[in-house]
């Protein structure tokens, strides 16, 4: 999102779509859109994401998981600057920027066959890496401020301290599960604290 609101396309939409959570079916009809009767429950034709955000920013969450069927359809987008909607026959210009994330080793599916190499160099322009948590234990009280704050507001609660043996758990723990984890483990604490402080009973 930083990258589109610092960009020209910033007066643009930006659009998010998780790849990992839809059927092919589906996650093509959400990207290229569909024609009406393009398959059962098609009632009424419907744009596709890449057209909505024209002139603006999609990002593609978890690309890894597209079917090898829909890598195709990605990459003639990028490469043509058009789509045809599922069912239909006539294509539509895009203008769109494309961005992209994974958690998947991206070389390595390449390696065994299970994303198309023309496909990640088209995406793979500028690739950014950005470690694990468990990688960078410097940023954890960061992002620990950032979610306790956030989840203040969203369930009215008020803590304003966290107890140093929480903390240095916190630091300590491997985080397989990265920021999702932690954000896991700070709402259960959350809602378990009854003061303005987690301590370690909030934790359990």
């Amino acid at each position: 999102r930083m990258i589109h609101e610092q960009s020209l396309r910033r007066h643009g939409p930006f659009l998010t779509i998780d790849c990992a959570s839809l059927a092919e079916t589906l996650l093509e009809s959400e990207l290229f859109g569909h024609v009406k009767g393009a398959f059962t429950g098609a009632v009424s034709a419907k744009r596709g994401l890449l057209e909505e955000a024209q002139g603006g920013t999609i990002f593609l969450d978890e690309i890894g998981e597209l079917s090898p069927g829909t890598q195709v359809k990605l990459l003639r987008a990028i490469q043509e600057h058009e789509i045809k909607p599922v069912g239909g026959n006539k294509a539509a210009s895009i203008n769109v920027r494309f961005l992209s994330a994974t958690s998947r080793d991206m070389h390595l599916e390449i390696g065994e066959g299970r994303f198309r190499r023309d496909l990640y160099f088209r995406l793979a322009v500028i690739p950014l890496y950005l470690p694990p948590l468990r990688e960078r234990k410097e940023d954890l009280p960061q992002f620990v401020g950032h979610f306790v704050k956030r989840l203040n507001r969203r369930y009215k609660k008020n803590i304003s301290h966290i107890d140093k043996d929480v903390m240095d758990l916190l630091l300590a723990a491997p985080w397989r599960g990265n920021i999702r984890e932690l954000e896991n483990a700070l709402e259960r604490a959350v809602l378990l604290s009854s003061g303005n402080s987690i301590s370690m009973s909030a934790m359990c």
